[in-house]
Formats: structure tokens, sequence, C-alpha cells
């Protein structure tokens, strides 16, 4: 009996196995991003941007050119890329402690200068690499290794709506934030990458995907617990949606 092959890895992925933990959600995100890449015929063009964090390691994953930033400062690599090679698809690949902490004045100027970029965020409420402190996204009242009593909204500030907050700036041309707790909501993920994507090979502007993602160890929950926080707990907070989509995006036919 004949079997049709239905499933296979995309170009824009290597064969190298990923470090992430067992149920975390990176590399999900890491399969759609290539499969994107690969479906618009851009993968030998494309140069990604790693930042410092659990996706430190992104360039060893990815099989096209790929560069290191210095922690916080991918959007800032990325705005000089694009600017000398307007020509290359640039994109960064961040976390909430790189982007929403150390990085919040550079994915919030790239944001204001309306640069021709595209930003994949991953939102996981946690810091992951370095051992599961309170980040900037982290709930209220969720315990961290920094905030073992939960977080104080009082003392310690209230988490930040990345999108909500840069869907404000007029630089910004799309800006929406997907989850990817189960299959419905990966194939959304999947179409949002890729109509941010298509953003910047229109040169539209700066355009942004938040994703909401899972990090099993530092929640310390089994896989299908933490894909459980995420829709009963984070989904909640962080609501999923479009929360600027330009005109001229929503003519893009994807």
């Amino acid at each position: 009996m004949a079997m049709n092959l239905v499933y296979t890895r995309p170009e824009s992925l290597t064969k190298t196995t990923t470090h992430y933990c067992p149920g975390c959600t990176h590399g999900v995100a890491h399969r759609l991003v290539a499969e994107v890449l690969d479906e618009m015929g851009i993968r030998e063009k494309a140069i990604g941007v790693a930042p410092v964090g659990c996706s430190v390691f992104a360039y060893n994953y990815f099989n096209h050119d790929f560069v290191e930033a210095a922690h916080g400062r991918a959007p800032a690599m990325a705005t000089g890329i694009k600017r000398v090679r307007p020509e290359n698809t640039v994109y960064t690949y961040q976390g909430d402690g790189d982007l929403a902490s150390i990085g919040m004045a550079e994915i919030t100027h790239a944001a204001i200068r309306g640069e021709n970029i595209t930003v994949i965020f991953i939102n996981n409420a946690i810091y992951g690499m370095t051992g599961g402190q309170m980040a900037p996204t982290t709930l209220p009242g969720m315990k961290t290794t920094s905030s073992p009593l939960g977080r104080d909204v009082e003392m310690m500030g209230y988490p930040v709506r990345m999108v909500e907050m840069l869907a404000t700036i007029d630089g910004t041309s799309y800006a929406v934030r997907r989850s990817l707790h189960n299959p419905a909501n990966i194939r959304k993920a999947k179409k949002a990458i890729r109509r941010a994507f298509e953003v910047q090979e229109h040169g539209l502007g700066f355009a942004i995907v938040e994703l909401l993602s899972s990090c099993p160890t530092n929640l310390k929950l089994t896989p299908n617990e933490a894909l459980d926080f995420l829709a009963d707990q984070m989904v909640p907070y962080y609501p999923l949606g479009d929360y600027k989509v330009q005109a001229e995006v929503k003519a893009i036919r994807v």
C-alpha cells in the first residue's frame, strides 16, 4: 500500500537536536517560522537575529543566515542589518525577558522609527534560561524564584502587555497576539507569522507577533499542565487578537 508523505522537516530548519526542555513550545514557534520562510520562498535571503535567553542558540536550528545580539539589542542589530541590506528579510526572535525588560527601549524605538523588520515575540511569563525569575510579563500572584510569595503588583508593578503598547505607536503596522496551546491556535499563529513577513516584503514597516508559550520546567508543571496554564491563566490576562492592522496590511493577500 502506497503511503503519502504529509509531514517533513522544513528546509529552513537544520537537523540539529534542540536544547529546549520537553514540552517547551519554542520548538513549535521555530517550526512555524521555518515553514513560513519556505512557503514564501525567502529562506535564502532571510537573516535572523537571536538575543540572549532560551533562544540564544536559535542560529543552530535555522538553516539560513543568523546573527547573535547582545541582551535586548536584537531590534537595534536588526535595524542596522535591514538598513544596509534592505533586500533581505530581517527578523528578530525574542523572549519576554529580552524584549520587554532590558530591550524595552530598543523594541519601542524600532517601532517609533517604523523599521521595516519582523519581530517574533515569545511570552512565557517567566525568565526561562536563568532560573525562573519574575519577568515583566509574569502574572499577578504568580510565584517565581524571585517572587516566592507571588507577584505583588503594589510592590512589583503590573505585567506589561507589549503588543497593546506597541500598537499605539504610529510606526507600527502590524501588532497581534496568538497562542501555542493547541492545534487550532497554532494554525492561527502561523497565519499571523506569514502576515508579519508579508508586511516586511511589502515595505509597510514594523510588525510584531506575540506568541504565548509554555515553560513547563520553570512553572514546575507537566507539559500538558503548562499548556492548560496558557489557556486558563495567560490568555485571560493577555487576550488573543489583532491589536493593530493598518489598512495597507489588510489589503495584502496571504
